[in-house]
């Protein structure tokens, strides 16, 4: 169920776009302001609203940390504002001085893109706010950009109907012509990268002028070859569709449509959920929240409403994970078990001859997962080399169970198999735990545990959208 909370009535003139970080609501109007609400009961902050811009803002967002608020107008410039003082910390000038339609940030705020009227395309050294690249689309508008979750690519879309691929040297790596007739009006990643031994897949929904809302799977096929599959076409909604969003586990989809509703949908199966009918006027933007089931959407009405999504409605699919209930609780990630829970195990599995043994070694569920024959003999003691065993098949029967009963299999590291804590991307653009791609790569003479390829570079880069991802999976367990 999803039911309305709030109505912000604040902006002058269109809503075009609104913004979650995990404490905060930016929305951005025709009436050249930005104003920041704190969502905890939606007060608007103190320095809230934002002036700085000369013409209609068109586009925000925020870095990972929501520490700066990120803005794009018709004056040709691209803004970056404190979210601590409200102040202007930057000011991007677009190259040619053209109007600029949508602006982007990377997972982890290594790089920035703007999108302008001319079909330009600017790629911006975040941190230290300098341009690096610059690349166009002739005869076309850019309107919609979104980074992948690995943050070495980003799709854009135009007003000519085409989603392009590029990669950070601005090659464009794929285009996709057609993709919307009339033109592409909104494009944005799934947070989730799948994987097998032979390819790397994203997940991207994008919208337009022709009424549709698709779901793509974005394949990269080797190093440099990548294609774009359609794997779902929808057609909740009975005019343009505006703006379309992910939710941060990636399982809801939401759009805003010129015929004032709002749909969600359930992005693994393309199914419509829900309708609402809230807005009076097109529905130009909506985001989901990374730390609430909440969505916001704006419109040309000049509100935004807020909606809450009821328990249950976001992985009401998924099967509980395997794990140790408590009275009245939910179940726990192996991950999560206590000492207590690993010697309930232990006499569960008819292990209980070696309770002392663990006991004695502060075995909790991390550790239990991490087990491994040397371990066994030398900090537990076990002698018997059948019992080693044993325990070790018990193990892996609990790891295999992560994989197959409700855990995603992105949510795993690849090295490990378990759940992962602090997820980083490598070059292979794959996400492995921490800690076990920095052992591996020390061991392994830097090849790819994936693809056993060497790896260009061993710089890893924070997934966090990956990291959210996993933990919004595991507070609904």
């Amino acid at each position: 169920m999803v039911s309305l909370i709030c109505t912000l009535q604040d902006h002058q003139d269109d809503v075009n776009w609104c913004a979650f970080s995990a404490k905060l609501l930016a929305t951005c109007s025709g009436d050249k302001t930005l104003r920041i609400y704190n969502t905890r009961n939606f007060s608007e902050l103190p320095f809230s609203p934002l002036t700085g811009h000369g013409y209609s803002v068109h586009c925000c967002c925020f870095s990972a940390c929501g520490e700066f608020l990120i803005s794009c107008s018709t004056d040709a410039t691209t803004v970056v504002w404190s979210m601590v003082t409200g102040e202007i910390e930057a000011i991007l000038e677009h190259p040619g001085r053209s109007p600029v339609r949508i602006c982007a940030l990377s997972p982890n705020s290594a790089h920035l893109v703007s999108g302008a009227s001319d079909g330009t395309l600017a790629l911006w050294d975040f941190p230290s706010k300098q341009l690096q690249r610059t690349g166009a689309v002739s005869d076309t508008t850019m309107v919609a950009c979104s980074f992948s979750p690995c943050g070495q690519l980003f799709m854009t879309g135009s007003t000519y109907g085409d989603l392009r691929l590029w990669d950070l040297h601005m090659n464009q790596l794929y285009v996709q012509k057609n993709a919307h007739d009339l033109g592409v009006t909104c494009c944005t990643f799934a947070p989730g990268i799948f994987s097998d031994c032979q390819i790397v897949r994203f997940h991207l929904a994008s919208c337009g002028q022709d009424s549709h809302l698709k779901v793509w799977a974005v394949n990269k096929l080797n190093s440099r070859a990548y294609k774009m599959q359609l794997l779902h076409k929808l057609t909740g909604q009975s005019a343009p569709v505006l703006s379309c969003a992910f939710s941060f586990d990636g399982q809801l989809l939401v759009s805003g449509s010129v015929d004032k509703t709002i749909a969600v949908y359930d992005a693994t199966n393309g199914v419509l959920l829900y309708t609402l009918n809230q807005h009076e006027r097109y529905v130009t933007a909506c985001s989901f929240s990374p730390s609430s089931p909440l969505i916001a959407t704006g419109s040309m009405d000049k509100t935004v409403n807020i909606w809450r999504i009821e328990d249950g409605c976001i992985g009401h699919d998924a099967e509980p994970a395997p794990g140790r209930a408590t009275s009245g609780q939910p179940k726990l990630l192996v991950n999560d078990w206590s000492e207590e829970d690993v010697l309930v195990w232990l006499v569960e599995e008819d292990l209980g001859v070696l309770v002392d043994n663990f006991k004695a070694n502060n075995i909790d569920g991390t550790e239990l997962l991490s087990l491994t024959k040397e371990t066994l003999a030398s900090d537990l003691q076990i002698e018997s080399v059948g019992l080693r065993s044993k325990v070790l098949r018990k193990v892996e029967k609990l790891k295999s169970g992560l994989a197959c009963e409700g855990i995603p299999d992105e949510f795993l590291c690849p090295i490990t198999r378990e759940l992962m804590k602090e997820p980083v991307i490598a070059a292979d653009g794959y996400s492995y735990e921490k800690d076990a791609i920095e052992s591996w790569i020390k061991t392994k003479n830097r090849s790819s545990p994936m693809t056993n390829l060497p790896l260009l570079t061993t710089q890893l880069t924070p997934n966090y959208t990956l990291k959210m991802a996993i933990g919004r999976f595991k507070s609904s367990q």
